[in-house]
């Protein structure tokens, strides 16, 4: 049997291999799009597309049925999917010169897409950016200028379920004042006090997140700004110890049911199903993780090495961009109607949190008496960070969609001892540089 890992990194290449195709033909074609000319009476139709649940679907078709009220001479066709489909379709797409005229683009891809001629520059067209946070605008701007704009934005986050902490009679961290060292300390006096199979937090280690805030704390970074690694094997080797050392503490669970629980949904994940005191997520995957763990939980800052809020490297995210074809044949009109989704109050109301806290600082407040508990929650967190913030970091690299495999593949081979912390950094770092070359 093919083992996740080996599936996963063949529809990398597959995806790389397909993007490569798109941009001969980018190169070779001097016209076409994604859609069909104005026809005579001067109607437009717009091909969008997105990936995402049902829930996500309901609402953003919603959205465009606004738009198009506002819009009579416009037609958004929608065309979405789950997220395992989704970036393959889209390379095939724009490999035949058939891409949608408006794409849901994510920042392990827009630098891929972009530098490769793919998605059109998105200043030159009427999009009001004046109301956006200056760093999730920024994370749309690359060298062919801004290519994204973000639909959303959200931070790294601890997530706490304080009905273990409860029952295991410890008390919540003060997330504004601990270090990794009372994390560590902490989950472990979870893990003691908690029945067998519940640990004071899930592991980190299998995803970029966790391992660009813990370089942004040491001085480094996943990318520079010229496309480069931004960290050394060292500085990982140290990322994989102390998480080897939180597992042989049982602050964390052993190497085993960490690969476990990566294969797990949300909803059936260690928090939601109240066997982790605490684990790595997105601000913006609260409201469904509340909903699984029937239950209210705690957004939490990362720790940090000084124990000061503003030395933890958080930063705010771009959950998604909304990006167009350089091909498109309206770009105009592609361009209104993410102007629309951007800046619209009627859009902010229908699409609430769904991608994230609203970037328009306007529509945002505009949209609060509407949101759900959870989501304020989420807002409330992100309003609450703002003045800790690091700059944000540089955008992923072309190829940089290889990298979260990596880190997942080596993690295990540390976890496993099948390889030391040291072996395993020289080997990742090898790798990643090759994929991002």
């Amino acid at each position: 049997m093919v083992s996740k890992a080996k599936r996963t990194k063949r529809k990398l290449r597959a995806s790389a291999l397909i993007a490569a195709t798109a941009a001969a033909v980018l190169a070779l074609t001097a016209c076409g799009g994604g859609s069909e000319p104005k026809s005579a009476d001067g109607k437009v139709e717009l091909r969008f597309s997105w990936w995402g649940g049902d829930q996500r679907a309901k609402l953003t078709q919603e959205a465009i049925k606004a738009f198009e009220a506002e819009n009579p001479n416009i037609t958004v066709k929608a065309e979405f999917g789950d997220w395992s489909g989704y970036w393959d379709k889209l390379a095939t797409q724009v490999a035949a010169n058939d891409a949608p005229d408006i794409i849901q683009m994510d920042e392990k891809y827009i630098t891929e897409y972009s530098t490769r001629g793919a998605l059109l520059d998105l200043s030159k067209y009427k999009i009001d950016t004046s109301k956006m946070d200056e760093a999730a605008l920024n994370a749309g701007k690359g060298e062919k200028g801004l290519t994204g704009i973000a639909a959303g934005i959200n931070a790294a986050t601890i997530l706490a379920n304080p009905a273990v902490f409860q029952a295991a009679g410890v008390p919540m961290p003060d997330d504004k004042t601990w270090t990794w060292d009372d994390f560590e300390r902490i989950a472990a006096e979870v893990t003691a006090k908690s029945p067998k199979g519940t640990y004071g937090a899930a592991a980190y280690g299998t995803d970029e997140a966790s391992l660009g805030v813990w370089l942004r704390q040491n001085g480094k970074s996943l990318y520079t700004q010229d496309g480069k690694l931004g960290f050394e094997p060292s500085d990982i080797k140290d990322y994989w110890e102390f998480l080897k050392d939180m597992s042989d503490k049982k602050a964390v669970p052993s190497a085993s049911e960490i690969v476990e629980a990566e294969a797990a949904p949300l909803d059936q994940s260690g928090l939601a199903t109240g066997k982790n005191g605490m684990a790595f997520w997105w601000s913006n995957q609260l409201p469904a993780l509340e909903k699984a763990a029937g239950g209210e939980l705690q957004i939490l800052r990362f720790p940090s090495k000084t124990g000061k809020a503003d030395d933890a490297g958080l930063w705010y995210k771009a959950s998604q961009f909304w990006s167009a074809s350089s091909r498109s044949k309206h770009p105009e009109e592609a361009a209104k109607f993410i102007d629309f989704l951007t800046n619209n109050v009627k859009a902010g109301e229908i699409l609430l949190a769904d991608r994230g806290v609203y970037p328009n600082s306007d529509v945002r407040e505009a949209i609060a008496p509407k949101l759900a508990k959870a989501d304020v929650k989420v807002v409330d967190f992100i309003d609450s960070i703002k003045d800790e913030l690091g700059d944000a970091p540089a955008a992923p690299p072309k190829g940089a969609g290889a990298i979260q495999e990596i880190i997942k593949r080596y993690t295990s081979e540390v976890m496993f001892n099948r390889l030391s912390a040291e072996e395993a950094g020289k080997k990742a770092v090898d790798e990643m540089k090759s994929a991002i070359s």
